[in-house]
């Protein structure tokens, strides 16, 4: 079942991102099959699915580590399909990962700075011996990650300390800045809140909501946190078997029994749709 997003200006503009008929295959195996929907511009979209949808191989996908079998995928109306991973990201697609893949020898800030070597125009002479230009681009994007990126996502405190060193929580966040620091158009989140507590959850709603409202970020995120997913985003894409079985905006999606199945097999649909609602009401009532 597919419906069309219906929350507001987000549905009038093309879309920012448009993925169309994507398949992928791993040998005799297909993780994707005709996968299609499109993100748009100034919008939270969420991919859901139980687990083993196809759900990070889509990620993949999108960003550029794996290269489909059929379909297509453009961004900003650009072909992007055979284009690598690294000028993915340079074109305005950040992400961060459902396995933090952080440097953990290395101090917060240095681990941000990363983010934005991508857009460096220092050549490797300058870097090598650290001079007029390359000192001027390394003052320029420390100055803008710490007056930015660190103050948004309140981890002042811990700029200099190496990620080793820091929470679960923290390092997500961490993730979360140096994907920021790619100055994305869309900032795509692997699981954002997987292994968070109720609190640093909260602290998470809140900067997704926030960079979209402050930053013009779009946001595409694959989560299990229904509550989350329910209550931030304006449209819900549902994978199974690696296929697109529903999407829309998340009362559609809650109220659609592909979805209740996909979840429960042959299981109570009601009972899960009662769930989603429960879930949905309370969650997050602290990041309005």
């Amino acid at each position: 079942m597919e419906t069309t997003l219906a929350r507001g200006a987000h549905s009038a503009a093309p879309p920012l991102l448009q993925v169309d008929s994507v398949t992928l295959a791993f040998g005799g195996v297909r993780a994707l099959s005709g996968v299609g929907f499109g993100v748009q511009p100034g919008s939270i979209t969420a991919v859901i699915g139980p687990n083993g949808a196809g759900k990070t191989s889509l990620f993949n996908t999108i960003s550029g580590f794996y290269r489909p079998t059929g379909g297509s995928i453009r961004f900003k109306g650009q072909d992007i399909t055979r284009i690598p991973a690294p000028q993915r990201a340079r074109m305005g697609l950040g992400r961060s990962f459902q396995n933090i893949a952080l440097f953990r020898g290395m101090t917060v800030l240095d681990n941000i700075k990363l983010g934005r070597h991508a857009h460096l125009k220092t050549n490797v002479f300058d870097a090598l011996f650290y001079m007029g230009r390359a000192r001027r681009e390394e003052a320029a994007l420390r100055r803008d990650i710490e007056e930015r990126i660190i103050d948004f996502l309140e981890i002042d405190h811990i700029r200099h300390a190496p990620v080793s060193a820091l929470s679960y929580g923290l390092q997500k966040r961490v993730e979360m800045a140096r994907a920021l620091a790619m100055q994305p158009e869309i900032l795509m989140l692997d699981e954002p809140v997987a292994g968070m507590n109720r609190e640093e959850t909260e602290d998470m709603a809140r900067f997704i909501l926030d960079v979209r409202a402050e930053w013009g970020v779009t946001v595409l995120m694959v989560e299990h946190d229904m509550g989350m997913v329910m209550d931030l985003s304006d449209h819900v894409v549902v994978l199974n078997f690696g296929q697109v079985i529903a999407q829309g905006v998340p009362a559609v999606v809650q109220a659609d029994p592909e979805v209740g199945r996909a979840y429960l097999g042959s299981g109570n649909v009601d009972e899960l749709r009662a769930k989603l609602r429960a879930a949905a009401q309370p969650a997050m009532a602290g990041a309005a």
